[in-house]
């Protein structure tokens, strides 16, 4: 009996997993998930705008070439056929990396960054870029929230979240500094994940500060996060990139050798930020979790959590983005230039001091997972603010900070009905344990989850259309 073909919906895609593998059985052709892909764009991205450029020709020749290879009775890769969104500050050959900032319009990129690479050899299609805020910093860009275009995607990975929650594409990276993977996907209520600190080499990618620069995952189901293992490992190049850990997929899938228990840490945020239906919706989550869930409050120390991540970003974007400033001042926006003028003001002995709270408090949080297997805290304060911020990162900070992994878990809706993440934290470089874990709360609150993920919104009534041209806009 013939397999069953796959019947593509008239809205979102499929998920990266599910396409894969209706890639590799014949259900379904690269092209045609391709050629799906784009129609979506054609018919939500006017009011989106989460690509700076769609690469339709070489995403249809790439798919042609991987369609030809299959039926040649060639191995495929775990990706094979499978469209990925690449965030603007990340080097693909060939397409524009404009990094969100007039003063590089024009750019091309000569190779592709280590995690494009991967991609590829994955059997990945990049589908194109997607818009990141200026210099993956603070300002709002032109990207809106496909629940709702008054509201913001979140920063810095806006193209990217909003682009998987409206089912443009399966899959897209993003880029953490402080809150830049999991802020965005909170509010753009999908899945995203970042991993330990140097779990994935940033080779090719803009850096902000290296010390907390991450790279992550976004996407509409939790099992496709456990694609991180694809990605992960030493390159040679990353001084901060890590020998990959144990087989990150087949432990996220397996059975939890006991019920979990958890730890609900607030953060240094809780008191300043939660607005109060984010504190309701976290006692029902408690309370409806078949689990110990434990208050932890932490030592007067992490209180300066806000102000060490500060100094760090502040101190190596001076460093590394400072060229922007010197060249074209009139080119960056308020936020931009104000951090950039704020490093240069920093002190060595300020700079150190940040960086070593940075080692203590990672080893201070590793004694909570002796005893807990993650902690449970916002992903958000609440709600997408309006578009003219991408909100606060603070429920981010800490753990990006410490280089711990994260993943958020689209559970919680606000009073306006738009999706609030729960954040789950892990112990550093134990990331299969997390995601098994979070995969544990997935399935224990499965009615607490839509069938579909939030983000897929109604089709405009006034269609937009794309060309092969890029998309040029100052964000």
């Amino acid at each position: 009996m013939a397999a069953r073909p796959v019947q593509i919906g008239e809205t979102a895609v499929p998920t990266a997993r599910e396409a894969a593998r209706a890639i590799a059985e014949g259900r379904l052709t690269a092209t045609a998930l391709v050629e799906h892909c784009l129609a979506r764009i054609d018919a939500v991205e006017d009011r989106v705008r989460a690509w700076v450029h769609v690469d339709r020709r070489g995403a249809l020749a790439q798919a042609a070439a991987l369609d030809a290879h299959r039926q040649s009775g060639r191995p495929t890769g775990p990706l094979h056929g499978v469209p990925v969104g690449i965030k603007d500050n990340i080097d693909v050959a060939g397409l524009p990396c404009e990094r969100g900032v007039a003063s590089e319009a024009g750019r091309t990129a000569g190779r592709d960054a280590e995690i494009v690479r991967r991609l590829r050899n994955a059997g990945a299609i990049i589908l194109g870029k997607t818009v990141t805020t200026e210099l993956a910093g603070y300002p709002p860009s032109v990207t809106r929230n496909p629940h709702d275009p008054a509201r913001t995607p979140g920063g810095s990975s806006a193209g990217s979240a909003a682009a998987v929650a409206a089912g443009m594409v399966p899959l897209a990276v993003g880029s953490q500094t402080n809150g830049s993977v999991i802020r965005p996907a909170s509010f753009c209520g999908i899945f995203g994940f970042k991993p330990s600190f140097g779990t994935i080499p940033r080779t090719g990618v803009m850096p902000n500060a290296p010390s907390l620069d991450h790279l992550g995952l976004m996407s509409r189901a939790l099992e496709d996060l456990s694609l991180v293992e694809l990605l992960a490992g030493a390159d040679g190049a990353d001084p901060d990139a890590h020998a990959a850990a144990s087989p990150l997929a087949a432990v996220a899938a397996s059975a939890a050798p006991a019920r979990p228990a958890f730890a609900f840490v607030p953060g240094p945020a809780w008191d300043a930020e939660a607005e109060p239906a984010t504190r309701d919706g976290f006692e029902q989550l408690a309370a409806a979790l078949d689990a110990i869930v434990d208050p932890v409050p932490l030592a007067a120390v992490f209180d300066e959590t806000l102000g060490h991540i500060r100094a760090i970003m502040a101190a190596e974007g001076a460093r590394d983005l400072g060229h922007y400033l010197d060249r074209d001042p009139e080119g960056l926006g308020a936020p931009n230039r104000a951090l950039i003028e704020e490093g240069r003001r920093i002190s060595a002995a300020d700079y150190l001091r940040a960086r070593a709270a940075q080692a203590a408090m990672r080893a201070g949080l590793g004694e909570i997972f002796a005893r807990y297997d993650a902690i449970i805290t916002p992903a958000t304060a609440g709600e997408a603010p309006p578009a003219d911020s991408t909100g606060s990162p603070a429920f981010c900070s800490l753990w990006t900070l410490t280089g711990l992994p994260a993943v958020t878990l689209p559970l919680l809706t606000g009073p306006n009905g738009l999706p609030v993440g729960v954040q789950l934290v892990g112990a550093w470089r134990d990331d299969a344990r997390l995601l098994r874990t979070a995969r544990w709360i997935a399935g224990s609150l499965s009615d607490s989850l839509p069938d579909d993920v939030p983000g897929t919104p109604g089709t405009p009534s006034t269609p937009g259309t794309r060309t092969d041209t890029d998309r040029r806009e100052e964000t």
